[in-house]
């Protein structure tokens, strides 16, 4: 880690923070909202560091006792908040780590920083129980509550809360990231970035997994053959994507893309726009035999399929509609 500058795309939100260290006008609870994979765990710990780092700066300085405790994850005074049930913090979790351990003053730092991760899984009466330690918390606590759905937490706890909302980053910023910091290739990034869609920590995982990689040319293979398979080759394409049934979602996302790629070369008979470039012998064949009503209905059914899996249609039933679209079309 090398402070702030590690953070990809959320300018306006670290100037934000930084902006309250300098002028002494931190808050006594934030909200850091944004879906998983955003940099909301980063940014807390990057905040909660440079609260507590010795030099006082606007950056944590990586190097004092401090910030070495927090970057090994033992900082007596930097605490996260665990919980037993996978789906729930409850009202004793909150009790025990947080609200009384709050009236023991800091060990060693000005402050004393407690990060609840996933905030959005707190009971209700854990939010109650939260509110007073909210509405009149000691001068040295300052509470970040980390989020994928802020709309969870009672519009009293919200309303006492600095909220920061992290949004995706730009496609361009996720690749140059990805090229730089990681070393991935050009053509390589370029995918991961698109398939990301503005998710940083998505990105990586795409950029690093194995899996993933295999995934992708298994999605390759599919829409790139699916015009010349027979239905049950491709009942088999779906049996092998039902066992992997947790990352349909990267399967749909790969398609879109792809067909949109044979859309857009039709229109336009450019490379540079593409996502898959180095696949534009299969995307010109593509736009040859499909009509521009076509592609848009193969991306409608893409778009369609999201929404049943998500409905808890049948996956088999789905799946197979949406190849027929794209065999049809």
């Amino acid at each position: 880690m090398s402070g702030f500058d590690e953070v990809i795309g959320q300018e306006k939100i670290i100037e934000h923070l930084k902006n309250a260290i300098k002028t002494d006008k931190v808050s006594h609870a934030y909200i850091f909202s944004g879906e998983r994979g955003t940099g909301k765990k980063l940014l807390a710990s990057l905040f909660a560091m440079t609260l507590l780092c010795e030099k006082q700066g606007t950056d944590p300085c990586m190097d004092c006792s401090s910030c070495k405790k927090a970057m090994s994850k033992n900082h007596p005074d930097i605490i996260s908040v665990v919980h037993e049930k996978p789906n729930s913090i409850g009202i004793r979790e909150i009790r025990d780590q947080l609200i009384d351990d709050v009236e023991i003053r800091p060990y060693s730092g000005p402050y004393k920083i407690y990060i609840i991760n996933d905030a959005q899984k707190m009971t209700l009466q854990a939010q109650n129980a939260l509110l007073k330690t909210i509405e009149e918390p000691p001068s040295y606590a300052i509470i970040l509550l980390l989020t994928e759905n802020p709309d969870a937490f009672l519009p009293t706890i919200t309303s006492r809360c600095v909220s920061l909302d992290l949004k995706p980053v730009s496609d361009h910023m996720v690749k140059n990231y990805l090229m730089e910091h990681m070393h991935i290739p050009d053509y390589q990034a370029e995918v991961d970035a698109s398939l990301a869609q503005g998710n940083i920590g998505r990105a990586k995982q795409a950029a690093t997994s194995e899996e993933f990689e295999q995934l992708s040319q298994d999605a390759l293979h599919i829409v790139e053959n699916a015009k010349d398979m027979q239905l049950y080759e491709l009942i088999d394409a779906i049996k092998e994507m039902s066992e992997d049934k947790n990352n349909i979602d990267d399967y749909l996302e790969f398609f879109t893309l792809w067909f949109r790629d044979v859309l857009l070369f039709k229109a336009t008979r450019e490379i540079d726009s593409l996502v898959f470039k180095q696949e534009i012998n299969h995307i010109k064949e593509r736009a040859q035999v499909s009509s521009y009503e076509g592609l848009e209905h193969i991306i409608d059914a893409i778009k369609n399929a999201r929404i049943r899996l998500k409905a808890n249609v049948n996956f088999d039933l789905t799946m197979e509609l949406l190849f027929l679209t794209i065999k049809e079309n």
